[in-house]
């Protein structure tokens, strides 16, 4: 039994307690951390080495990371940003199949789909898609008939110790500008997001994490909103945090050379009836150049390794007509060779035109006709791994732009342009810079005020071979989410099957 002492002070205690307490005020009601992990614009299966000298990246570096994130939190969301199915050199033969069976390996707890993920069309994405073993999520995305793609959800809540997490995904909104996804639809970026997040909350989430490929404007047009208090992006290829006290956004680079995890504290009160959450972040990057390679997904990248090694040797298409890529004609004057690749760059990109320097076309080779070229042949003339890039330029700026191509002729010039829709005639003898007689876009004299879209090499785009005007042209894809130049060339000659493009008068000596 109590004392009268010990009783008379729990009383003190009880009605001191009571006199403390006013209606209206918080009772906490549940806490907990979750632990967000990003990885985003995953496109290299290997490591990669980089300038610095370190090695990062690659699949089994990033599941390394994965694992150790889950080992040493209890609560854990694995967040892909999308863009994984294009662009590799490997993607270009099995359309992003290995992709998704080594992000089986990882299995992300929600993808988004970029608009990489299009690159192949409607049916290989879907395809793909219902090879993934991980959860899809498009609250956006659409078939034609307006019903969700196939096996992607909308939404979804988590209960972590009585916390209710909200979780929304976003597929990347003007995918049919950049990539190929035929009749799929896409509805707003920003309104979706925020009428989903408002669902979240109607259905009782504490928290809203948004996972989006998206525009860095719309992400910061959602932190304005303060639509979801976590915005985890892919898209724009940087290591970016930005958290404003009430909204975080974040996204992890490419590649996998930097993974970016977020540790949320929450805790819960209720008030006058009100669930209340109050929230802090702490941001990690993780540098996976400090990450052991998971053995079990290295060695699966190394299966993959040796499959695509076979497979250039395949045969890709046959020509008909010779291709000589031997300097003293790519550099010079107008090449098969570079006609080819030029038509390429063109309609993969959907462009009015396209350049290529004669510079960029490296083996040295006479493909004689009938020669069978196989995706090894295309490596060596394509060594660098530049990418294809479109930007939009005045008639006057291309004039430009093709006599600073033409200005060492007759002496070979890296500079000496390959194109595709365009016809160009010059003077060699004319001073340099006052050369070209006439320029045609299309079969039609250009415009000096006419907006034209060029499709060239990123190389160029950065002002290569002094190529001014493309490097002030408007961009309008940016380099590191261009699709890779020898895949473009391999697709579409295997589209061709045989090859009949020849010399035609694209560039006219007078």
């Amino acid at each position: 039994m109590l004392s009268r002492r010990s009783f008379l002070a729990s009383l003190s205690a009880l009605f001191g307690s009571l006199a403390s307490w006013r209606p209206g005020w918080a009772q906490p009601v549940a806490m907990t951390k979750i632990t967000f992990v990003l990885f985003n614009d995953f496109y290299i299966m290997n490591e990669q080495k980089l300038p610095d000298g370190k090695t990062r990246g690659g699949f089994a570096r990033l599941a390394t990371v994965v694992k150790n994130e889950r080992a040493n939190n209890r609560n854990v969301i694995v967040a892909h940003g999308g863009d994984t199915l294009s662009p590799s050199l490997m993607s270009g033969f099995d359309r992003g199949k290995h992709i998704v069976a080594l992000t089986n390996m990882v299995a992300p707890d929600i993808f988004v789909s970029g608009n990489h993920e299009f690159d192949f069309g409607r049916d290989v994405f879907l395809e793909r898609m219902g090879e993934a073993k991980f959860p899809l999520y498009g609250a956006n995305l659409r078939l034609a008939n307006g019903e969700p793609a196939p096996g992607h959800k909308d939404n979804a809540i988590f209960d972590f110790d009585g916390v209710k997490l909200g979780l929304t995904g976003i597929a990347y909104e003007k995918s049919a500008r950049l990539s190929s996804p035929e009749d799929l639809k896409f509805l707003p970026c920003v309104e979706t997001t925020k009428q989903q997040a408002a669902l979240l909350r109607k259905q009782g989430a504490d928290f809203v994490c948004a996972v989006l490929h998206c525009d860095r404007g719309d992400a910061f047009l959602l932190q304005f909103a303060q639509a979801a208090e976590l915005l985890l992006t892919g898209h724009t290829h940087d290591l970016f945090v930005q958290y404003d006290g009430q909204v975080a956004i974040v996204e992890s680079g490419y590649d996998a050379f930097f993974v970016t995890c977020i540790d949320i504290d929450l805790q819960v009160t209720t008030r006058d009836g009100k669930r209340l959450t109050t929230w802090w972040p702490k941001f990690r990057v993780i540098d996976t150049a400090d990450a052991t390679p998971d053995p079990e997904v290295a060695a699966a990248v190394a299966r993959f390794q040796e499959d695509f090694s076979r497979e250039t040797e395949v045969a890709i298409a046959r020509t008909e007509v010779e291709l000589d890529s031997r300097n003293a004609t790519v550099r010079t004057r107008e090449a098969a060779i570079g006609n080819l690749f030029a038509d390429a760059m063109r309609i993969s990109m959907k462009a009015d035109a396209a350049v290529i320097n004669g510079g960029g076309i490296r083996s040295g080779k006479v493909y004689a006709p009938g020669t069978v070229i196989t995706l090894k042949d295309i490596l060596a003339e394509l060594p660098f791994n530049n990418r294809v890039v479109v930007i939009e330029m005045t008639g006057a700026a291309l004039l430009e732009a093709m006599e600073n191509g033409l200005a060492q002729v007759p002496v070979p010039a890296g500079r000496f342009p390959q194109v595709s829709g365009i016809k160009v005639v010059f003077d060699p003898k004319l001073p340099i810079r006052k050369r070209v007689l006439s320029l045609e876009v299309a079969g039609k004299p250009v415009e000096a005020d006419k907006i034209y879209r060029i499709a060239i090499l990123d190389f160029l785009a950065r002002g290569g071979d002094d190529y001014t005007t493309f490097r002030a042209a408007k961009r309008v894809t940016p380099d590191a989410d261009a699709p890779l130049l020898a895949n473009e060339v391999a697709k579409y000659l295997k589209s061709l099957g045989v090859v009949k493009t020849a010399v035609e008068g694209r560039i006219v000596a007078r």
